[in-house]
């Protein structure tokens, strides 16, 4: 078994769709990142990356390449999952807390889910929590949203 850990955080900005957990949310504000910003799905790469002690997802998906400019998170997480499977593992679990003020995770929640279990990570093995940060710092202001995600990775026989 092996567990990894990943944080990731974005600002939020006018003139962006925001992408969360690979769905679009109706909001007026996106979060900017040289990809399409999820910061749900960036913290789970990590924590997978980590898990293969393979570095972080800047190493893997730079922002200095041109490739990566407004990328699919998930088409990114898909390529992390297969990474996971190269060697020989399996994505067991992952647990997730996104943190902002707004909007409501709790309401797309099970889509996100969905849209997770897509890159080859079984649904049952996601859970996704939110909370907010009672108005304190960046996430509490409404600047930006943060996300935390543990997983657990076992080797397939």
């Amino acid at each position: 078994m092996r567990i990894g850990f990943g944080y990731d955080s974005h600002r939020l900005v006018e003139g962006r769709r925001l992408i969360l957990g690979g769905v679009e949310l109706p909001f007026e504000k996106g979060l900017l990142g040289h990809s399409d910003g999820d910061v749900l799905l960036h913290a789970i790469m990590d924590a997978v990356i980590g898990a293969l002690g393979m570095g972080d997802i800047g190493r893997h998906f730079p922002d200095t390449d041109p490739r990566w400019k407004d990328a699919s998170s998930l088409a990114m997480l898909k390529q992390v999952v297969g990474l996971a499977h190269a060697g020989g593992f399996a994505v067991s679990w992952v647990d997730c807390t996104v943190v902002a003020e707004a909007p409501k995770i709790a309401p797309h929640a099970e889509r996100m889910k969905e849209a997770i279990a897509s890159s080859g990570i079984p649904a049952e093995a996601i859970n996704i929590k939110a909370k907010t940060n009672e108005g304190m710092g960046f996430t509490g202001r409404g600047e930006g949203i943060a996300a935390y995600a543990v997983c657990l990775l076992t080797k397939v026989a």
